[in-house]
C-alpha cells in the first residue's frame, strides 16, 4: 500500500475553454480512466469524511481511500486484480487489503459497501512548473463536465500557478472544492 498527500487546485471550465487548453497541450500524455465510487447506501463513508474508489486505467485496477488533512487529502492506494473489482461489483465482496483492515478499524462495515456510480475521464497530463496539470473531460450519469486540476506541493502555490496559466488563455479562474466523487454521487441523488 502506498500513501501520498494530494494537494490540488481545481477549476471547472466551459467546453470551449477545455478545448483551448487541450489544443495548447496536445502531444502530452493522454489516456482514459474510469473511477468507480464506493459507499454504503446510507453513505457511511461520506458521513465519516472518507472517499473510496476503484480506478481502472489501462487494464489495471487501484483501490484508493482519501481522507482530509488540514491541507489536501491523505491518499491510501492499493493495486488490486480485475477479479477483486469484479467480486465487489457483482457480489459485494470487498477486496481483502490494508484499506479493508483500516476501514474495519474505523468500525465501517465493509460488507455494506458497494459501487454506487462511476465517472469516466479523458485526461491529458502535463508536467508543468514543478507540478502536474490535468486537463479533464468527465462523463457520468449522462452528464459531461470539463475540469482543470493542478497538483502541487502547496495549495497557495497551486492556485497561483493555475491563475497565471488560465489568465494567459483568457479563461476564468473560479476555484472549486467540489470533487469528482461529489459530482458523480450528486448526479445519482446520493
Amino acid at each position: 500500500m502506498s500513501n501520498a498527500i494530494e494537494i490540488e487546485a481545481k477549476v471547472l471550465v466551459s467546453k470551449e475553454d477545455h478545448k483551448k487548453l487541450a489544443e495548447a497541450f496536445r502531444g502530452n500524455t493522454r489516456y482514459m480512466q474510469t473511477n468507480y465510487y464506493i459507499d454504503s447506501e446510507d453513505r457511511a463513508l461520506a458521513k465519516a469524511g472518507i472517499a473510496l474508489r476503484i480506478r481502472e486505467k489501462q487494464g489495471k485496477y487501484e483501490l484508493t481511500l482519501k481522507t482530509p488533512l488540514s491541507e489536501g487529502l491523505l491518499e491510501k492506494n492499493v493495486a488490486i486484480e480485475m477479479e477483486d473489482f469484479a467480486d465487489l461489483r457483482d457480489y459485494g465482496k470487498f477486496p481483502k487489503t490494508d484499506i479493508e483492515r483500516f476501514l474495519r478499524q474505523l468500525d465501517i462495515d465493509t460488507k455494506a459497501l458497494k459501487i454506487l456510480t462511476s465517472l469516466s475521464t479523458d485526461r491529458i497530463d502535463v508536467e508543468y512548473k514543478g507540478g502536474l496539470l490535468s486537463i479533464d473531460r468527465n462523463s457520468y450519469s449522462g452528464q459531461t463536465d470539463f475540469e482543470i486540476e493542478f497538483e502541487y506541493n502547496s495549495l497557495s502555490g497551486a492556485e497561483k500557478i493555475m491563475k497565471e496559466l488560465l489568465s494567459s488563455y483568457d479563461i476564468p479562474c473560479v476555484f472549486t472544492h467540489e470533487t469528482k466523487t461529489h459530482r458523480a454521487m450528486a448526479a445519482i441523488g446520493k
